[in-house]
This record gives structure tokens, C-alpha cells and sequence, in this order.
């Protein structure tokens, strides 16, 4: 079997995709879409780079280029040309023997378009050097879903560089008679999701101030996607099972295979079909499918009250009242008295009381109806840091003030 080197792609509008297996050398991909059908051709090589412009949009782009003068951001498609050598080709074999032929007892994960497993591999092509241990997240063979999200997750990880958002390490993509094969490999986060940690009874819970630490790093990442580059990402689907967690328990965003570019020019939203988890999707999203920025802050605003309450956005298992968890925080404003109440009981009141209500307020401005009216991650960041910075200096007090009277107590032979 050989790696396909895919020569194009109309990549934010496939609705459907399947393989024809058209000889050894050659096979292509039909794509459904607007009730027109096309058709992309893939030439098989043993190492290759998924390319995502059709023959037309060269065309296109190219008319635009010389009538304009006028420089434009690039789009993501634009950056993954010059980024795209930088991945490593994986065969399929390699990934086979890297995770002992799939096996299931070294799945870590599971969603729905495939299963992610530990493995090992080494860290030269040549394999040279020791061998690192790597995420490698295997698409299902049925056919080809999934294969949009995999495409998305090859072309969003190649453009972006942060130290909170997950290192994607290189892909394999093999097309034969026996099906097709999509896989990723992915930097190791030996710590687990945010998500563990909040609601697994088998794993430590994690103290306020880290959970804190977490969300901060998570909402650099977001702030780098929306203002860090040369195109606005939305990465659209921000929850707790998707901020991974390093050695160090350093957060990084995972997953991005429902990310798209925002909007451009004068356009306020991205109209697209309605994906993503229940609870974490902002109402107007799911009301209308135009997707914006501030959709991401709606759903960090959601974050933030589980790890306030250590309570899952949607449960069906709790009292009817409280399976909502945004509805049910309502009921507790911060600055009420009730407040401390749904605070997570398993911190057990090591936390700041004026540090929580501080947290849920941030929240509570992320979860206004009208988009316009929610922070911009930016924002998000310097409350966070001023919140964290003012929880120190008031441990710092607070420390200074036990050491003195400790003093004074020696000091009176008490």
C-alpha cells in the first residue's frame, strides 16, 4: 500500500465523500456538494502532503492576485503551502508497530470518528535516537467519515505555533482496495484532560489555583487563535475534555478538527452547519448556525463554572434542577450569600471565597445572550492573570501576618 498525495480539495463545503480505486497508480474522490458533484484525483506516493486548492480556485486566486493590489490576510490554505513540509510522513506499518497492532489495551481515547492509542516511536525518521511516546489517533475505515475533520486538523496544526495548543507530530493517509486509512500522531499529554480531572473519582483532584493556572494557559491558546495570526480561527469546539494536560500539568488545546477561519471583510459570522457538544455550544449558534468569535467565549464562560462547581454542563443524572449546570448557577449569584454553595465540595474550602466569586463573574460575562456583550479573549486573559496575581499577594499577607503572630506568641512564652 502507498501513501496518496491528495492534489485537491474543496474543503469547507464537502457534505459527502467516498474513494474510487481507479488502478494501482491512481484513485479519486467524489465530492457532494450544492447538488453538483466533482470529482479530485489522487496520485499515489510514498510520501506526500494533503494539498487543498481545486484547479479553479488557482484560477480564481490568480486573477484576484493580479488585479489587486492591495495585500490580504492569507487564508489557512495559503499558510499550510509554506508550512506543510514540516510535518513527517508516516507508513502505515510504522503506526502499526507502534501501538502493537492497535491494540486496545493502549487506547487512551475514544470519539466519534475514531479511537486515539499510545505509542512509540522514534524520533528520527532513520530511527535514530530514542524512541518518545506519541498520541496517534486512528479515523474509523467506514467509508470516509471523518475525513473532512482529519483534513482540518492537518491543515489548522500546520499554521499554528503556541505552547498552549497541542503539537501535531505528522499523519499518514494510505488509500487501497482494502479501504482507506486516516491517521494523526500527536505530541504525548501524559496528564490526562481537564475533563479527568474534574469528574473521575480514580485521578487527584486538582487544587483551585491549578485549575485556575489551567484555564489561563487554555484562554492563551484561544487568544492566540483569535488574534495571533494572519486569519481568524474559530476553534469551535472549547470544553474540558479537550484541554489537555503536559507532565507538568501545563494545559494545550486539542482537537481541532472542527476549527474554521471567522469571518472576513465586512462579514460578522461564519454560516455553517450546527456541530459540537450539548451545553458547550452558544445558543445563538445553535439558533442560527452563524458562528463568530465570541461563540468560543460562550463556551470557555461554561468551563469555567465546571471548574468552579465541579459539575458537568449537561447531566442527566442529577436532580432535574440541576441538570443544566448555566441554569442552575443562576440561582446562586456570585455576590449572594447562597454563592458558596455550589462551589465543588472536593476542594473542601481550601479556596478563596473572593477569588471564586471573582472567577464566576468572568463567567457570567462570557454567558451574555448577545454576543457583542461577552469579553474578547484578551480581555479574558488580563482578568485572569489580575485574579490570580491578586490571590498571591493576599496569600503573601496573609502568610506575613501568621509569621508575626507566631513571633509574638514566642516572644510572650505562649
Amino acid at each position: 500500500m502507498q501513501n496518496a498525495k491528495l492534489h485537491s480539495i474543496q474543503f469547507n463545503s464537502i457534505q459527502f465523500a467516498f474513494v474510487l480505486n481507479l488502478s494501482r497508480a491512481s484513485s479519486a474522490v467524489v465530492l457532494l456538494y450544492g447538488g453538483k458533484m466533482r470529482c479530485f484525483f489522487f496520485k499515489e506516493r510514498s510520501k506526500s502532503y494533503p494539498e487543498l486548492e481545486t484547479k479553479s480556485e488557482k484560477v480564481l486566486n490568480g486573477a484576484t492576485k493580479s488585479t489587486n493590489s492591495l495585500p490580504s490576510p492569507r487564508s489557512i490554505k495559503e499558510l499550510y503551502k509554506e508550512k506543510e513540509h514540516n510535518f513527517r510522513v508516516f507508513t502505515l506499518q510504522e503506526l502499526v508497530d507502534a501501538t502493537h497492532g492497535f491494540n486496545r489495551m493502549l487506547k487512551i481515547g475514544e470519539g466519534g470518528f475514531g479511537k486515539v492509542y499510545r505509542g512509540t516511536i522514534r524520533a528520527d525518521p532513520e530511527n535514530k535516537g530514542d524512541p518518545i511516546v506519541v498520541a496517534i489517533k486512528k479515523l474509523n475505515t467506514r467509508g470516509l467519515q471523518g475525513h473532512k475533520e482529519w483534513l482540518a486538523e492537518v491543515q489548522f496544526l500546520s499554521v499554528v505555533n503556541h505552547p498552549n495548543l497541542v503539537k501535531l507530530l505528522g499523519y499518514c493517509s494510505v488509500d487501497s482496495q482494502r479501504g482507506i486509512q486516516r491517521l494523526l500522531v500527536y505530541e504525548f499529554m501524559p496528564n490526562r484532560s481537564l475533563e479527568d480531572h474534574l469528574f473521575s473519582l480514580s485521578l487527584p483532584q486538582l487544587p483551585f489555583k491549578t485549575r485556575l493556572q489551567i484555564m489561563l494557559g487554555a484562554a492563551q491558546g484561544l487568544h492566540y487563535l483569535h488574534e495571533g495570526l494572519e486569519v481568524q480561527v474559530i476553534y469551535r469546539d472549547f470544553k474540558s475534555s479537550n484541554v489537555l494536560l503536559d507532565k507538568k500539568f501545563h494545559p494545550k488545546l486539542s482537537d481541532f478538527g472542527l476549527a474554521r477561519e471567522g469571518p472576513t471583510g465586512d462579514q460578522t459570522h461564519v454560516s455553517t452547519a450546527v456541530v459540537g457538544t450539548q451545553g458547550y455550544a452558544a445558543p445563538e449558534y445553535v439558533e442560527t448556525g452563524h458562528l463568530k468569535v465570541k461563540s468560543d467565549i460562550w463556551s470557555f464562560g461554561v468551563v469555567l463554572y465546571e471548574i468552579l462547581t465541579g459539575k458537568r454542563t449537561v447531566d442527566r443524572n442529577r436532580p432535574k434542577e440541576e441538570q443544566k449546570l448555566i441554569e442552575w448557577v443562576k440561582n446562586y449569584p456570585a455576590d449572594s450569600s447562597r454563592f458558596s454553595t455550589i462551589i465543588d465540595p472536593r476542594l473542601k474550602n481550601q479556596y478563596s471565597l473572593t477569588l471564586a466569586r471573582k472567577i464566576a463573574k468572568l463567567a457570567d460575562t462570557c454567558l451574555r445572550k448577545n454576543p457583542e456583550d461577552r469579553p474578547s479573549m484578551k480581555i479574558v486573559v488580563e482578568t485572569l492573570k489580575q485574579a490570580l496575581q491578586d490571590s498571591e499577594s493576599s496569600n503573601t499577607s496573609q502568610d506575613m501576618t501568621s509569621k508575626s503572630l507566631r513571633s509574638k506568641l514566642v516572644r510572650n512564652g505562649k
